[in-house]
């Protein structure tokens, strides 16, 4: 066994999603502000006296309090080493975090106690159920009015699917809030002297048996309330099973508030006790061992310009075997090139850490002059093995770029591309034509602006959007088996190729792709890219 085998032991790597809204950023902070990693937390709510979430760096994100990026956040806590894939809430930046999963063990789901499981948490949760990613529940908001908490424990099984198991039990919500109910420990723990922003605050924990204690410290009304329900949940829920948590086919439920830590630190005890440590992932030579095999990585993410000084492009590799040392030499498989890795940092927001060394399970960050792709494959250089793919989402909204100032035609194409290649938007141009006609395609709307900003800020690049009708995408998959200049179409049909020239078709209508497909026998299309 190699010396490291401890190292990659401790590692838990996982990605936190939600609804916008749930509380996802304000969880991560408390997260750090326990491992040490900062000393108080901050406020994303936008408002001018606040300080930001370190999870949050992009300006856009500042101005309108959302996460539109993937952050990536290491800490130690009790023995652990922790790498947090902090992701984008909202549904316009989905791709982000669905790429951001590829990279992550398994994802604790922030669901807020007053809406239940909302639009987002469901899209996200299939692409957990798709990878078969365990996922851990954290209900918050408790310190607000909740809904009712078997109702929620319902909507989760109905709506995702999933068995739940509550780990621990709210006793009230709103201002009547007093603690949470430990189901292993058989007590309440109540709080009390919390403060936002501050992890002091004291716990008391109450045996359950010692009713008269419980009347005494939560009142006649809660405590029978919480026997009450003690004994239906006994009767009713899953029992806790380990296996089914990795399987991904059970969900291990907590209570709490992060903005008051009420339950925050529980959560994450026993979360990183149930959590795998790095697991093994599929290759084309098959199954890759993390603590067996030597040092391997794939890029899921590239970000460009995080600071705006060295308008620098970091690619974010997820290290699935070995151990990595900054001096090191790797085989780039893709680019098939013998290099070393510039640069090699942890990032944490917008601060940065040189590495010496790294472990299966952590995030680096390193210097991309232009050679990396999402999906590329990184390894030692004796192996030369792939690991699967990426997959690109369809783009549902279209749009022609239009450029203000000729003159800036060289700013506006490294800008485009550059932001192409970071997998937010995806470039098409004419069919026959060059890079003169652009039309971007993107999940949601919101990426529009982004990418609009970005060039303004970023490039000093104007652009105008006009929008286009189409909905629908297709790759086609033989295009060298098919006359493509003699293709029989629809009236709603576009011809464009995708930046490494292959052909695509657009749509306005969906029943056109099936006339399509009638109209030329033998094409082939398909709904998906794949980096």
């Amino acid at each position: 066994m190699p010396n490291y085998t401890e190292e990659i032991k401790r590692r838990r790597t996982f990605a936190i999603i939600s609804h916008p809204d749930a509380g996802k950023t304000t969880l991560t902070e408390k997260f750090l502000l326990y491992g040490g990693a900062i000393n108080l937390a901050g406020s994303v709510k936008g408002k001018a006296t606040a300080r930001h979430a370190v999870s949050d760096w992009m300006e856009i994100e500042k101005e309108r309090g959302i996460s539109v990026t993937s952050s990536v956040l290491q800490f130690e806590y009790d023995g652990y080493c922790v790498n947090i894939l902090d992701t984008p809430g909202h549904q316009d930046f989905s791709e982000d975090t669905y790429r951001t999963l590829m990279a992550a063990d398994c994802a604790v789901m922030v669901i807020d106690a007053s809406k239940g499981v909302e639009a987002q948490t469901r899209k996200l949760f299939k692409v957990c159920v798709m990878r078969k990613i365990p996922i851990f529940t954290f209900i918050n908001k408790m310190d607000r009015d909740a809904n009712d908490t078997f109702d929620l424990l319902d909507e989760i099984e109905k709506e995702l699917g999933i068995a739940t198991c509550p780990v621990n039990w709210p006793i009230g919500s709103g201002k009547s809030f007093k603690g949470v109910y430990d189901r292993n420990k058989k007590c309440v723990i109540t709080y009390f002297d919390t403060e936002k922003g501050t992890r002091e605050g004291h716990s008391r924990e109450l045996p359950i048996e010692q009713e008269d204690l419980l009347r005494e410290q939560l009142g006649g009304e809660a405590t029978d309330k919480l026997l009450e329900e003690i004994e239906l949940l006994d009767g009713a829920s899953a029992e806790f099973d380990l296996n089914e948590v990795r399987k991904g086919d059970l969900t291990p439920v907590f209570f709490g508030s992060a903005l008051t830590n009420f339950g925050v630190e529980i959560f994450l005890k026993h979360f990183l006790e149930m959590a795998t440590p790095p697991l093994p992932r599929v290759a084309d030579i098959g199954v890759v061992d993390p603590v067996e095999a030597d040092f391997s990585a794939f890029v899921f993410k590239i970000q460009a310009n995080m600071n705006r000084a060295h308008r620098d492009r970091v690619a974010f590799m997820r290290i699935c075997s070995g151990r990595f040392d900054a001096n090191m030499e790797v085989r780039h498989v893709q680019g098939g090139k013998v290099m070393r890795l510039s640069q090699p940092q942890q990032i944490m927001a917008d601060e940065r850490k040189i590495l010496s060394e790294a472990y299966a399970g952590d995030i680096i960050g390193v210097f991309d002059p232009g050679i990396f792709s999402i999906g590329d494959t990184i390894c030692a250089p004796k192996n030369n093995f792939r690991y699967e793919g990426i997959p690109t989402f369809a783009p549902e909204h279209f749009a022609r770029v239009r450029q203000m100032d000729t003159m800036k035609r060289k700013q506006f194409v490294k800008g485009i591309e550059q932001i192409a290649q970071e997998g937010a938007i995806q470039i098409f141009q004419e069919f026959n034509g060059g890079m003169e006609e652009i039309i971007v395609g993107v999940v949601g709307v919101l990426q529009f602006d982004v990418l609009k900003y970005r060039l303004e800020n970023e490039y000093n690049v104007e652009i105008r959007l006009e929008n286009l009708p189409y909905e629908h995408i297709r790759w086609i998959v033989n295009k060298d088996e098919v006359n493509l200049e003699h293709l029989v179409g629809t009236s709603d049909m576009k011809k464009v190729k995708d930046m490494k020239g292959n052909p695509l078709l657009l749509f306005v209508n969906p029943w056109s792709v099936g006339m399509v497909l009638d109209r030329n026998k033998g094409l082939v299309l398909r709904e998906f890219g794949r980096n």
